[in-house]
């Protein structure tokens, strides 16, 4: 239906807002619960509804504004950006794209604001990625807190003061946390308000693919710690109720929030959603090179007491039966097999409860499936 899974994972590049080489933007969102969908900000003056988005099939909804004369995009770099929602019950919900790449918070402002990135030359990696190795030794970072100065570490920092130390206490790989965006730093980037995202607390798109460039120039493996296990609840500035309703990318109720955690719960069994976190991987490897992932709370995603209260010692009934959550295991062997089909080079593994230890996500894969 999507022509094959190489082109669906890949709508990192028509969603969201993207220009065209000719200089004009196309603009497109899944808000299945929307009345009306725009486009405001810098570019009109944030008029709400000068720019409407067009109703397509499956709660899809597309615009395309034309380039100015000389081929000038209407949407310069650098602008602040909206999503206008108009809700069921007709308010006007002011919403940053799920498909942002960069979002910045002012120091005078709680919430994060969505601004277009797209730079006239973006940074051009120079070194290819390290051949995958047989053996890790994982040096896990965070970019923000690795310097002994009171304050928020940059991506600059990391390039070259920490990395040249990690190459040479002879770790051959490092695992990044709280790259993608998270609105409540104390989170350690596992509360993801914009998935596709770079975190701005650090610096640039182009500071983070400089970084990774560097590393991958002394053979470290580069590996992004990713969350897809669950969201913020954030709506400001994040996905939860994107289209004003609580079932956009979640589960609707008490089983699209996590008790403990106190965030969303993706519906692996959408349609959209798969899009939307294929895609995520996609990016990450082919716009920034990552190597690989982590996976974050695979536990969490595996069974539908998303392991509170529960224990492992080993019986069969704890690990296999009704609890599992098969859509959210079908999404991770998906995820998986298109990460090994499309980049096999790449890494990926599985954090998981101790009882499981730490696994290749294949392994975790292969004991389902064997069983």
């Amino acid at each position: 239906n999507e022509g094959g899974l190489d082109k669906f994972s890949k709508s990192y590049k028509t969603f969201g807002v993207n220009q065209f080489v000719d200089g004009g933007i196309y603009c497109k969102e899944w808000a299945p619960g929307a009345e009306a969908v725009f486009l405001t900000g810098d570019f009109n003056g944030w008029n709400p509804f000068s720019h409407p988005y067009k109703k397509m099939e499956y709660g899809k909804w597309e615009l395309f504004i034309p380039p100015g004369q000389d081929g000038y995009p209407p949407v310069p770099h650098g602008s602040k950006l909206k999503v206008v929602i108009r809700a069921q019950n007709g308010e006007l919900l002011y919403r940053i794209s799920p498909w942002a790449r960069y979002v910045v918070r002012d120091e005078d402002k709680v919430n994060y604001d969505w601004v277009h990135w797209n730079p006239p030359q973006s940074y051009i990696h120079k070194y290819p990625s390290p051949k995958r190795l047989k053996s890790l030794r994982i040096y896990e970072s965070h970019v923000g807190i690795a310097s002994p100065e009171g304050k928020v570490a940059s991506y600059k920092n990391f390039t070259y003061n920490v990395l040249p130390r990690i190459k040479d206490l002879g770790y051959n790989c490092v695992q990044l946390m709280a790259i993608m965006e998270h609105a409540y730093y104390a989170s350690f980037g596992y509360q993801v308000t914009s998935f596709f995202a770079a975190s701005s607390r650090y610096g640039t798109p182009d500071d983070l693919k400089e970084m990774i460039d560097v590393a991958h120039s002394m053979g470290i493996t580069v590996l992004l710690d990713v969350v897809h296990s669950h969201a913020s609840k954030n709506s400001e500035d994040g996905l939860n109720k994107f289209d004003g309703t609580d079932s956009c990318f979640f589960h609707s109720g008490p089983k699209g929030t996590h008790q403990l955690w106190d965030s969303r719960l993706f519906d692996y069994a959408n349609w959209e959603v798969l899009r939307f976190l294929l895609s995520n991987l996609r990016m990450w490897i082919e716009d920034y090179r990552f190597d690989g992932f982590r996976f974050d709370g695979v536990t969490s995603m595996l069974y539908h007491h998303h392991g509170i209260g529960t224990g492992f010692s080993g019986d069969y009934n704890e690990y296999f039966g009704l609890h599992v959550d098969e859509d959210a295991l079908c999404y991770l062997m998906l995820a998986n097999h298109m990460i090994n089909f499309l980049h096999p080079e790449c890494i990926t593994i599985a954090e998981v409860r101790s009882e499981f230890k730490r696994l290749h996500l294949s392994d975790i894969i292969k004991y389902y499936m064997d069983f």
